[in-house]
């Protein structure tokens, strides 16, 4: 991990600050989690809830809380199965294009 990764990680625990421990725990795991080209988490609520050791029920209920704060981003829906990725504008990141005039 480069000291870049490492200031990353910091800073969303400072931004996570006001959050429950297990709230936090989900945000930190998505973050950390490897993702796919568009950032999803393309795992199972029940293994990542195993990954930390937390109950699935516990980990779905959290997962939604995170979710209705505004951290997590539903990406897609395979059968029954929703991926989620980190919120773009919650890490600071620029998710508008700017626009080029037409020549």
């Amino acid at each position: 991990m480069s000291n870049a990764d490492k200031h990353e990680n910091l800073r969303l625990l400072e931004k996570t600050a006001g959050m429950s421990a297990n709230q936090r725990l989900v945000v930190m795991l998505y973050a950390l989690h490897p993702t796919d080209r568009s950032g999803a988490v393309l795992e199972t609520a029940a293994n990542l809830a195993k990954l930390v050791g937390m109950a699935a029920p516990v980990f779905s209920r959290t997962r939604k809380q995170v979710i209705e704060a505004g951290w997590l981003e539903e990406t897609e829906r395979i059968g029954h199965i929703k991926y989620y990725r980190l919120e773009p504008k919650r890490l600071g990141q620029n998710v508008v294009v700017p626009l080029r005039r037409a020549t």
